[in-house]
């Protein structure tokens, strides 16, 4: 009995098809309508003291900038700060803006699109502001 099982297993491997994966017909080009955009501006401008700005703008409409210091040098408080922005124009043709900020509290970022933390809830008084 366990030879016809094993039997008819090695007969079903035996005559199993073997199909290739399937290949998409036409390739999908890569970086769609946006591959031809160029730059337009850059700026990079590092100072001796570690400090540098940069900016950048692109023929479709990205633009960003930032800012790089370090903070309090020297001290057991330094920390290298960033900040700057950067915006696009969505596929639904609004421009959207980010302004950010990353120090040694972490990275903070605020655009109009992104939710807000919700404000922290006081039952005594409900309609006041929280403590932000």
């Amino acid at each position: 009995m366990k030879i016809v099982i094993v039997l008819a297993a090695v007969i079903a491997a035996a005559s199993a098809q073997i199909r290739p994966l399937p290949v998409p017909l036409r390739p999908v080009p890569y970086g769609g309508p946006e591959a031809g955009a160029v730059i337009l501006n850059q700026v990079y401008e590092p100072n001796p003291d570690g400090s540098y700005i940069y900016s950048y703008e692109t023929s479709n409409g990205i633009r960003a900038e930032q800012r790089g210091f370090l903070k309090n040098p020297g001290t057991p408080g330094e920390a290298q700060v960033m900040q700057g922005s950067y915006s696009y124009t969505g596929p639904d043709g609004v421009v959207y803006t980010i302004n950010y900020i990353a120090d040694e509290n972490g990275y903070r970022a605020e655009g109009a699109h992104i939710p807000a933390a919700p404000r922290a809830y006081n039952p005594r008084f409900p309609g006041a502001p929280g403590p932000f």
